[in-house]
C-alpha cells in the first residue's frame, strides 16, 4: 500500500510517499480502509519531533522517529477487517475517529476506542475533519472549561480548526454570547458558523476591550497569561489549546505556567490535552446529523501531495481544516 513515511524529524521536505506493507489488525484492533485524512498541527509536531525535550513522552525516538514513522492521526473510511474481541464494528461499517500517528496510508489500524460509526450526513472528506479537532473544542468547553448554559465565551482563533468548532459547539452548549477572534478575511466566516460577536485582531486588541467573558478558549498561544486574564470575569476560566512555547518545551511551557500560577488567583487557569473517547465521538455524531455543527475545510489535498499540505497547514491560516484524500 501507498503511505506519507518520514525517517527523520525535519521541515515537511521530510515526508515521502513509499509502498510499504498492509497492516494486520491485532487483538482489539479494527483495520481501516482509509478514504480520508483530516491534519492536525499534532501531526506536524510528530513530523518534527516537538518539543524537543518531549519526545519520549511523545513516543518518538531521541534522534530520529522509530516504532511509528507513518504520519497522520484523523480518519475516514470502511472497515476492512476486525481483530479478535472487536464487538462494536464489522466489515463494512463506515467510520470515522483518531489515532495516534499511522494514518496517511492507504490502510491503518486502530483501537476500537478511537473509532465511532460516521456521520450519516457527512462525506468521508467532511468527515476526516472532524475527530481531533472538534474533540478538543467540546472538551476544553464542557469538561475543562465547564461551560454552563448563559456564559459568554470567547475563542481565539476562531477561524482555525478547533476554533470552528468551539464556537458552534459552545452554541450547542447553550452560551449566551460567544464571541471570535480572527484575521479580517475571516470574519464572514466566523459569523456564519454562530459567533455573536467577532473581533479583527488586525486592527483590535480583545485583551484591551474592557469586556469580560465567563469562559475564554485560546487555541493560538499568542497573548500572556496576564493579558488573557484580564478578559476573564472574576471566577473566569482559561483553557488553553496549544500554541507558542518554542522548540524545546511548544505548548508545555504554557500548561506549566497555568499549572503554577492557577491556585494564586481567582480565576481557573486549564491546559487542555483532548482524550480520545468513543463516547465523545458519538456525541459528536448526534450534533453533526442533528445539524449543530458542521466542519469547515480549507482545501483538500491528494495523499501524493501531504508535504505540501503541510507546509500550508504550518502557515497557521487555514480557514478549518486541510484533508488528505489517499
Amino acid at each position: 500500500m501507498r503511505a506519507i513515511v518520514y525517517r527523520q524529524f525535519g521541515s515537511p521536505d521530510v515526508l515521502k510517499l513509499e509502498e510499504v506493507d498492509r497492516p494486520n489488525p491485532g487483538e482489539g484492533e479494527v483495520l481501516v480502509r482509509v478514504r480520508a485524512v483530516g491534519l492536525n498541527p499534532y501531526d506536524w509536531h510528530f513530523m518534527r519531533g516537538e518539543p524537543v525535550l518531549f519526545r519520549p513522552m511523545m513516543g518518538v525516538g531521541v534522534r530520529r522517529p522509530r516504532r511509528q514513522t507513518i504520519l497522520g492521526s484523523d480518519i475516514s473510511g470502511v472497515v476492512e477487517a476486525v481483530g479478535e474481541g472487536i464487538t462494536r464494528f464489522r466489515p463494512g461499517d463506515d467510520v470515522y475517529g483518531t489515532k495516534g500517528p499511522g494514518a496517511c496510508a492507504e490502510y491503518t489500524v486502530t483501537k476500537e476506542k478511537g473509532l465511532a460509526l460516521k456521520p450519516a450526513n457527512l462525506g468521508f472528506e467532511e468527515a476526516a475533519a472532524v475527530p481531533m479537532a472538534a474533540l478538543t473544542a467540546l472538551q476544553s468547553l464542557r469538561d475543562f472549561g465547564r461551560l454552563e448554559a448563559g456564559q459568554k465565551v470567547l475563542v481565539n482563533g476562531a477561524s482555525g480548526g478547533v476554533g470552528t468548532f468551539a464556537v458552534q459547539i459552545a452554541k450547542a452548549l447553550g452560551a449566551a454570547e460567544i464571541t471570535g477572534v480572527c484575521s479580517t478575511g475571516n470574519l464572514e466566516l466566523v459569523r456564519s458558523i454562530g459567533a455573536d460577536q467577532v473581533v479583527d485582531y488586525t486592527a483590535n486588541d480583545f485583551t484591551r476591550s474592557g469586556q469580560r467573558y465567563d469562559l475564554v478558549v485560546d487555541t493560538v498561544g499568542n497573548h500572556p497569561l496576564g493579558a488573557l486574564r484580564r478578559v476573564l470575569t472574576l471566577k473566569g476560566t482559561l483553557a488553553s489549546v496549544g500554541g507558542g512555547g518554542g522548540r524545546l518545551l511548544g505548548p508545555m511551557a504554557g500548561m506549566i505556567w497555568s499549572k503554577l500560577l492557577s491556585p494564586l488567583v481567582s480565576q481557573r487557569l486549564v491546559s487542555v490535552m483532548a482524550t480520545i473517547r468513543a463516547e465523545d465521538l458519538d456525541y459528536l455524531r448526534g450534533l453533526i446529523e442533528a445539524g449543530r455543527i458542521n466542519p469547515v475545510i480549507d482545501r483538500v489535498w491528494p495523499l501524493a501531495e501531504t508535504a505540501a499540505a503541510m507546509r500550508y497547514l504550518e502557515q497557521g491560516h487555514a480557514r478549518g481544516k486541510v484533508v488528505i484524500t489517499p
